[in-house]
């Protein structure tokens, strides 16, 4: 597919709010329709199981909103990003640390998933030129591009020592809302999230989560009405309590199990993204 280079009126709006604006932008395939939101997705190259889960829970759960999923085409949670929006039907913009021509564009190992993107009708765009190699400096310069197109910024996962750190310090300089994904106590691959939920960020559990974040009504329900399968015994009575919504002291009034263990399953359920209080009175989501 060609490689063109875009016109200053054809570049995404937010560009023109950051500093260091690049001197020139590249695409390969297309940008999405006017005025798509653009949620930007980090975190580790080391991709955990629970990191691949969150990214393609919260991803698929966009389907059919006027979304576009940015990421930097990296292995790990850059590529699950890309794979989940494709996956849902959701355009998808890759920012390589490179050109964008068949030869340079980095990482390798994914160039062949990089035409899979440009096939399904997503996109690919750089500051560099179509034949420029990867360097080690243009990381960092890539990420402020994509925190510079993104509505928001979706940190998954992330260590002490990553470079999502950046990314999501950025998020903060350049005034984009920041969403990150909790993990349990003492994961290291929580860390970034853990850092940044303590500083502000939102806390992001649920679609509806981000899709808040970007200021766009969700059109109902986003999880399946079916309970699932691995819900404690004190979690399951508490969700068929909610067939219809309910005042916490009715849920409490009602639950077999006592208060203090009807409370913890309730903010169990709300961490799960499977509750959420609204208006006074509990409902599934």
């Amino acid at each position: 597919m060609d490689i063109r280079e875009l016109a200053r009126e054809e570049w995404p709006v937010q560009l023109a709010e950051i500093p260091q604006l690049p001197k020139r932008l590249w695409i390969r395939g297309s940008l999405p329709p006017a005025g798509t939101k653009f949620l930007t997705v980090v975190g580790s190259r080391a991709m955990t199981r629970y990191g691949e889960e969150a990214c393609r829970k919260l991803i698929s759960g966009l389907a059919g909103y006027p979304i576009s999923i940015v990421s930097g085409l990296a292995l790990g949670i850059d590529t699950c990003a890309h794979e989940a929006a494709l996956a849902a039907g959701i355009h998808t913009l890759a920012l390589p640390g490179s050109g964008l021509d068949d030869t340079v564009l980095y990482p390798r190992s994914n160039r062949r998933f990089a035409l899979e993107i440009l096939e399904k009708g997503g996109g690919m765009l750089s500051e560099y030129a179509p034949d420029r190699a990867s360097r080690v400096h243009y990381f960092p310069e890539r990420n402020r591009l994509m925190v510079g197109l993104a509505d928001a910024v979706l940190v998954i996962e992330a260590g002490p020592k990553s470079g999502t750190l950046i990314t999501a310090r950025l998020a903060g300089e350049y005034n984009r809302d920041l969403l990150c994904v909790p993990h349990r106590m003492g994961d290291s691959h929580g860390f970034a999230s853990h850092l940044f939920i303590r500083l502000g960020a939102a806390l992001v559990s649920d679609p509806i989560h981000i899709l808040e974040a970007l200021g766009i009504a969700p059109r109902g329900p986003i999880v399946s009405g079916e309970a699932p399968q691995d819900l404690e015994d004190a979690e399951r009575e508490i969700w068929r309590l909610l067939d219809e919504p309910k005042t916490r002291d009715e849920i409490l009034r009602a639950a077999p199990h006592g208060a203090g263990e009807a409370l913890t399953a309730l903010a169990a359920l709300e961490l799960r993204g499977l509750a959420k209080e609204e208006f006074g009175a509990w409902r599934r989501v």
